[in-house]
């Protein structure tokens, strides 16, 4: 009996346990560069890209290959022995960017749980066993009970309760709240270069140039939650380009491989203090997923893909600010790169998202009134327009 898309929807409710919110009635089943198709053949222009994740796009070759040529090979070993795509993918990844050492994990949280440790480790060897770490309301730093307790989100901490210690929350953007926070048990300071999750919120200019003055002050780690915003998203390789300082310690993750589980933090000789034993895990860097992120980044830097999408996200971003005058119901766009935001004027984000999906445009709703678009940073001009058309046309049928 052949399965319908009703089907497999329904099985998904039966057997499993609900994830990502309320998922969409749609059931992919293939992809290939910005499209995808559904189970019934239908074809999507996915401006989702997997959350920021898929950024050569659905299926890239190069990807494809070295998981091929690697999975041929060998797939896992333990970290107890050495491997050759962890060496490789450790070696790029630090030799393009201000960090010295690198970690590999399974996830953005992952990452984000072993920055933490390492801030601890450090805060008992250079701050006197501070042990707290300073992390900005409407921030998001996975779903790890850990790191629940560091996203200053309440909606996503109350179901939990009580939560692990040791995290303070200040406004994003304020540097009298960040330095009022701190304490002699603060040890770092863990923010988004742009907040994704929270609302894409970009930072005055001066906000982070002052962080970085009141961490060097202090003594405190500058962390940066590179997990969304690193890899090209923002239209440079770093996230931190954007803000004209170093950090200590970055972390990454969803960009990295194109779809491949991966994760990683970087972080600088004079903070990398993990000691053998530590801090581990069984699945991460091994020989497959290090292959596939190694192919994904070296083909970034081969093919100047953050230059791609610097130029491809200043055209969206106008043609998306273009749209305040004839449709009264958008407010303004934001964003770097090709991590942007719609805002409206009204609580229609789901409605809007519903209506592109049934004209074959795919979005993330993040707010009831606020659209994120994250695009394969492989996007061109063309694909933005293609897009647009959809959600212009959404919007002015709307408005009638």
């Amino acid at each position: 009996m052949r399965v319908t898309e009703t089907d497999w929807q329904r099985l998904c409710q039966q057997y499993m346990m609900p994830m990502a919110g309320s998922r969409l009635p749609l059931t992919l089943v293939r992809g290939e560069g910005c499209l995808v198709w559904d189970d019934q053949g239908r074809e999507y222009l996915d401006f989702v890209g997997g959350w920021a994740v898929n950024s050569l796009g659905h299926c890239p070759p190069v990807t494809v290959n070295a998981l091929r040529e690697q999975a041929a090979t060998l797939i896992h070993v333990s970290n107890q022995f050495y491997t050759i795509p962890q060496v490789q993918l450790a070696r790029l990844l630090v030799e393009n960017s201000c960090l010295d050492k690198a970690f590999f994990s399974n996830s953005g949280a992952e990452a984000n749980e072993g920055a933490v440790k390492v801030a601890r480790k450090y805060g008992k060897l250079h701050r006197n066993g501070a042990y707290e770490v300073i992390t900005a309301l409407s921030s998001f730093h996975g779903r790890t009970l850990a790191m629940v307790a560091a996203t200053g989100q309440p909606k996503y901490q109350v179901p939990f309760t009580p939560l692990p210690e040791g995290f303070t929350h200040v406004p994003y953007n304020d540097i009298a709240a960040l330095k009022k926070a701190t304490t002699d048990n603060t040890c770092a300071v863990m923010l988004e270069p742009l907040q994704g999750e929270g609302g894409v919120n970009v930072p005055d200019l001066d906000y982070f140039p002052a962080v970085r003055r009141w961490c060097d002050e202090q003594g405190l780690l500058l962390i940066l939650d590179e997990v969304q915003t690193g890899l090209g998203r923002t239209g440079t390789l770093w996230g931190y380009q954007q803000l004209g300082i170093e950090p200590d310690v970055i972390t990454l993750a969803k960009g990295m491989a194109s779809g491949v589980v991966i994760g990683a933090l970087l972080a600088k000789e004079s903070c990398a203090v993990l000691s053998p034993g530590d801090h581990a895990h069984t699945f991460g860097g091994n020989p497959l997923a290090c292959a596939a992120a190694y192919a994904t980044v070296s083909h970034m830097l081969e093919n100047d893909i953050p230059g791609q999408a610097c130029r491809v996200g200043d055209y969206f971003l106008d043609r998306l600010n273009d749209l305040r005058d004839p449709l009264p119901v958008v407010a303004g766009a934001r964003g770097w790169g090709l991590l942007l935001a719609l805002e409206f004027n009204e609580d229609i984000a789901e409605e809007v998202q519903v209506a592109c999906m049934q004209r074959g445009l795919l979005l993330n709703r993040i707010r009831p009134n606020l659209i994120r678009f994250m695009p394969p940073l492989i996007a061109t001009e063309a694909v933005v327009d293609r897009a647009l058309a959809v959600l212009k046309a959404v919007l002015a049928e709307r408005g009638r």
